[in-house]
Formats: C-alpha cells, structure tokens, sequence
C-alpha cells in the first residue's frame, strides 16, 4: 500500500511527456506500445515503489501488450497511475484488466476523432489555403497541433484525476470492477477476430457434375469464421508456450499464407 505517496503536478506532466515522444519511437510488434508506457511511467512508479521488489513487478505488468489511439492512453495511464499510488502492488491486475478493457472503446473513438476527422478536415482547409497562396491555413495547423500537445499533456491530468476518483469511489468493489473490465476486454479482443482476420479455403470439391465450394457450403455451415478462430487459437498458443518469438510467429504466418495462396488452396 502507497497510501502516504503524493505524485506533483510536474512529476505527472513529465509521465505524459515521456509517453508521448515515445509512443510511436519505440513500438514493436510483440508488445506495440508497451515499451513506451514503461519508459513514461518508471520515474513516477519509482516514487510510488521504494521497495525494488514492488517497483519491478510493476514495471513487468506494463511491460506487456497495449495498443490505443496516443491520445486515448493518456487517460487511461493517467488513471492507472493514480490506481498504483492509492493501492501498490494491491492494484496491478485491476490496472492491466483496465487497460486491456479500455484500450480498444477508446481506440476506436480516438482513431475515427483524431486520426481520420481532424487531419482530414484542418488538413484539406490548410491544403487549399495553401494552394490559394495564402499561408493561413498551415499557421493554423501549426498552432492548433502546438495546442494538442498541451491538452493531450491535460488528458494524463484528467485520467489521473479520475483514477483517484475511480478507486475511491469503487473501494471494496475492485474486484468486480477488475472482473468486468476482464470480460469486456477479452469481449473486444474476441470480436476483432472474425473482423480482422480473414482466412478463406479456395478448393472446390467436385465429383461429376457437382461442385461444392469447401468455404461456403462446408466450413461456413458449421461455424462462420472457423478457421480465424482456429488459426487465432494456434497462435496464442504458440505465444503463451514462449517457444517462439512473436516475430518469428509473425513471418512464418505471412510465409505459409504465401505458400497456400500461390497453390490455391488459400484465397482473398
């Protein structure tokens, strides 16, 4: 318990700027921005964990998985922080089940607010401005990306702020709490597959006349997105063994749908 540790506005400030400029530097295909998260948050955990002990473990749980929108992850570390300095060590699983809960809501309000309407809008108003001659337009998109630098910074404020509020108020029911964001994230995690990963059989089977499709009017009929969810189930298999590097895993699945696809029994 860290009951007595109090992070300063500088020290949480710092935490978002070191987030921040690292988020994109540092990525990696195993564990995406977790990296990051860890190089934005050791200077205040330290403050949060004198024991080494307690600051490791730390540091292990968010050394592992997160992907979100930049400027998503600022409230959701904002809020962990705070999770971290009212409870210790006490709070590590509900602070990686929030984060694995949230980090896909939030990516997709952040993506479609931030990644595609903003720079979309400002950015065609500077282009055209700027294609009539008239330089207001990227002074424009100059100074209102100074100023989302400084209300990204408030963000980590705003989740940190909320963080306290959120442990505080939920007290004895963390674990419940912990719980559901368990559930709505393997929830999230369990809808992106059919989505996301696309696996087609293309051999037909035929006899005589007859041709029947092995994708459509066999594998489909038994469960829709049965070989996403075959293929998603081997891998995390493979991942949790630790027999092999997530990028090894991540080649020989690219190698081996080049393979099937040039020979046709894979298909787009």
């Amino acid at each position: 318990m860290n009951n007595d540790t109090k992070l300063t506005k500088k020290e949480i400030n710092q935490a978002a700027i070191r987030y921040m400029f690292s988020a994109c530097n540092i990525f990696n295909y195993q564990t995406q921005q977790g990296p990051a998260v860890v190089f934005g948050l050791e200077k205040a955990l330290r403050k949060i964990y004198p024991d080494d002990k307690d600051y490791i473990a730390s540091l292990n749980n968010h050394y592992k998985y997160f992907n979100t929108t930049t400027w998503m992850a600022n409230l959701l570390l904002g809020a962990s922080l705070a999770m971290e300095e009212k409870d210790g060590v006490d709070s590590l699983e509900a602070v990686q089940a929030f984060k694995t809960g949230m980090m896909g809501p939030l990516a997709g309000v952040g993506d479609t607010l931030i990644w595609v309407l903003y720079p979309t809008i400002m950015g065609s108003i500077a282009a055209y401005m700027g294609l009539e001659g008239n330089p207001t337009g990227a002074i424009i998109w100059l100074l209102l990306n100074i100023f989302f630098v400084f209300f990204r910074i408030k963000l980590f404020s705003i989740g940190y702020t909320s963080g306290l509020k959120l442990v505080t108020t939920l007290g004895d029911k963390l674990s419940i709490f912990t719980e559901a964001a368990s559930i709505m994230g393997l929830t999230v995690v369990g809808a992106l597959i059919p989505s996301v990963v696309k696996m087609n059989v293309g051999l037909v089977f035929q006899t005589g006349e007859v041709e029947m499709p092995i994708q459509t009017e066999i594998l489909d009929k038994i469960m829709p997105a049965l070989l996403p969810v075959i293929l998603t189930f081997i891998i995390y298999k493979l991942i949790a063994n630790k027999k092999m590097k997530v990028t090894t895993i991540i080649f020989s699945v690219i190698g081996l749908a080049l393979i099937l696809s040039f020979f046709g029994i894979l298909t787009v």
